[in-house]
């Protein structure tokens, strides 16, 4: 659909990104950031996310100058409070049962960045996801196929934690750790990307 102008990089080791990207046609390379993701002090939901993706896509452009870096960084939050990724199957436990029949906001920040054409663009989405409430029983089972322990907030709405999801409000695609939309628009008003 689309084909790259400009050298591209996803600052990012996610499969999740990388395959919208793929779709998509674009020709990118990989080269993910290495950064202190620790919320600060009082810090938003919001906020964190628009920061953790604004460093990663400095860091990596700070190594390739002349090229346009993505960086993306999703995060699940309840009432205010970030859920990352769970540390094991209890903690996975835990925050599945936080969001059992409640409704919460997955943002995810994103950044486009390249030195060397003083590009330097920031923002993030929010999407409502409404859980269904399961027994601790299916929960666990859910938990021990591995699928929670490397996403935040310990479910993937694309894969098997599709079942807990009742209801989304706003992009599918933000959830899973891209606003695809927003993406593709900052990268055709760059140049970075074209019709076909």
């Amino acid at each position: 659909m689309f084909s790259t102008n400009k050298d591209l990089i996803l600052a990012s080791a996610s499969p999740r990104r990388k395959r919208f990207l793929t779709d998509l046609g674009l020709d990118f390379h990989c080269c993910p950031a290495d950064i202190d993701e620790t919320p600060q002090t009082g810090e938003s939901p919001a906020a964190f996310s628009l920061r953790m993706s604004g460093d990663k896509a400095r860091a990596i452009a700070e190594q390739y100058p002349d090229s346009y870096v993505i960086g993306s960084d999703t995060v699940v939050t309840i009432d205010n409070r970030i859920l990352g990724k769970p540390v094991d199957p209890d903690h996975a436990l835990f925050m599945l049962k936080a969001l059992q029949g409640h409704t919460h906001q997955v943002i995810t920040g994103l950044s486009l960045v390249c030195l060397r054409d003083n590009c330097s663009r920031h923002l993030y989405r929010s999407t409502d996801v409404t859980f269904s409430s399961f027994s601790d029983e299916i929960l666990r089972a859910y938990i021990k196929t591995g699928d929670p322990m490397d996403k935040a907030g310990a479910y993937g709405i694309q894969t098997r934690g599709s079942f807990l999801v009742q209801t989304v409000s706003g992009s599918c695609s933000n959830v899973i750790g891209l606003p695809v939309n927003d993406c593709v628009a900052l990268l055709l008003e760059y140049g970075v990307i074209c019709e076909v």
